[in-house]
C-alpha cells in the first residue's frame, strides 16, 4: 500500500504501527507512523489511519499529522478507541535534525465522524 507521503525517489518506511477499533464499527484500524528512509538525520513523520473492507486492501482514511509539520513520532499507542502519540519536533530551524528537543503528548478520539485532536495529560509524580 501506497502512503501519501513524498520521499523525492527514496523509499518510505513505517516506524510505528497500532491496531484498534479506533471507530466502534467491530473492525479494526491501523495507525501508522511514517518517514522517507533518508539514513540520516530524524526525518519527518507522518501519521496515518488505515482501514480495509473484507473485499479492499487497506487505504488511507485520515491524515493526522502531515510529514510538512517536520514532526517526528515517537511513542504510538491505541486503546480504549483512542490513539496517543509523542510528536517530536524543533523549537528553531538551528537545532539539528538529529536531535528534535520538543515534545508533544496529543491523542485523537473518534467523534462525529472525524478524528479530533486533544492534548493528552501529563503524568503526575515521579
Amino acid at each position: 500500500m501506497r502512503l501519501p507521503i513524498e520521499c523525492g525517489g527514496l523509499p518510505s518506511v513505517v516506524t510505528r504501527k497500532a491496531t484498534g477499533d479506533l471507530d466502534g464499527d467491530g473492525s479494526p484500524e491501523t495507525v501508522v507512523a511514517a518517514r522517507c528512509d533518508a539514513g540520516s538525520g530524524t526525518p519527518p513523520s507522518g501519521l496515518y489511519v488505515l482501514a480495509g473492507g473484507r473485499d479492499t486492501g487497506p487505504r488511507v482514511v485520515a491524515t493526522l499529522v502531515e510529514p510538512a509539520l517536520k514532526q517526528s513520532v515517537g511513542e504510538l499507542a491505541v486503546r480504549d478507541r483512542t490513539i496517543t502519540a509523542t510528536l517530536l519536533g524543533y523549537s528553531s530551524a538551528a537545532v539539528p535534525s538529529c536531535c528534535p528537543d520538543e515534545q508533544e503528548r496529543v491523542k485523537w478520539l473518534w467523534e462525529g465522524g472525524k478524528f479530533v485532536r486533544g492534548a493528552q495529560a501529563e503524568a503526575l509524580g515521579a
